[in-house]
C-alpha cells in the first residue's frame, strides 16, 4: 500500500486514466473490426475513414504511441487497397 501523498495520489489517476483508456481501446477494436468485415470496397473505404480519424484523435492524446497507431492506419489501409485491386 501506499505511504506518500503522492503515491496515493498516483494510484488515483491511474485508475481514472485505466477507466478512460479502457472505453477509447474497446473503440478501435470495434473501428477496425467494421474495416475488416466490411462487404464491399465502398463500406470499407468510409469505415476506414472514421477510423483512421479516431485513431489520429487519440494520437494527440496519447493513449496510444504514434507508432501503434501508424502501424494500425498503415494496415488497415493496405486491407483496403487489397480489396480495391481483388474486384477488378
Amino acid at each position: 500500500m501506499a505511504q506518500h501523498k503522492s503515491a496515493k495520489k498516483r494510484i488515483r489517476s491511474n485508475e481514472k486514466r485505466k477507466t478512460r483508456n479502457k472505453g477509447v481501446l474497446s473503440k478501435v477494436k470495434t473501428l477496425v473490426k467494421n474495416v475488416r468485415t466490411a462487404e464491399d470496397k465502398a463500406k470499407a473505404e468510409e469505415h476506414l475513414k472514421t477510423a483512421v480519424s479516431y485513431l489520429d484523435k487519440i494520437g494527440n492524446k496519447k493513449v496510444l504511441h504514434k507508432n501503434n497507431i501508424s502501424r494500425k492506419k498503415s494496415s488497415l489501409t493496405r486491407y483496403v487497397n487489397n480489396l480495391k485491386a481483388a474486384e477488378k
